[in-house]
């Protein structure tokens, strides 16, 4: 288990009535409506859903590619992560998640994009904390 030495950053968020509720976090930044996709059995809605703010991984993929480009003085024309959670049974019976993450390294060549993308999943929090427990797909476009 890994255990945070030097905390730099902590923040709250509540949820009340799970996917049929809301979650705020505790500054006044983040407040979002929690619908059931109609594909579980919900009814849909406006709202989000678990599955769309884990997808947020994308956000923290991005900058630890960022970060390790800059680390190996590699130059780059613009980065972008589009990460899709899929959501369904595994093979004990319960649930799960998997992370399919494409990534684009504009203005390098195809072997750099791929080093910067297998060193960004080395650094990334996410990826360290999802290591071994989910399946994370990443496809280097």
């Amino acid at each position: 288990m890994m255990t945070i030495q030097q905390k730099m950053y902590e923040t709250t968020v509540k949820a009340v009535g799970g996917r049929d509720g809301y979650v705020e976090s505790s500054s006044p930044e983040l407040r979002l409506n929690i619908d059931t996709p109609k594909e579980m059995g919900g009814a849909g809605g406006a709202g989000t859903n678990p599955e769309q703010l884990f997808a947020g991984y994308s956000a923290c993929f991005d900058s630890a590619l960022n970060m390790v480009a800059r680390m190996q003085r590699i130059k780059h024309e613009g980065t972008e992560v589009t990460a899709t959670v899929n959501f369904g049974k595994v093979e004990d019976g319960g649930f799960g998640i998997g992370v399919n993450l494409d990534v684009l390294v504009k203005g390098v060549d195809h072997e750099t994009a791929v080093k910067l993308v297998e060193g960004a999943h080395e650094q990334c929090p996410y990826s360290r904390a999802t290591r071994g427990n989910i399946e994370v797909k990443l496809n280097v476009l």
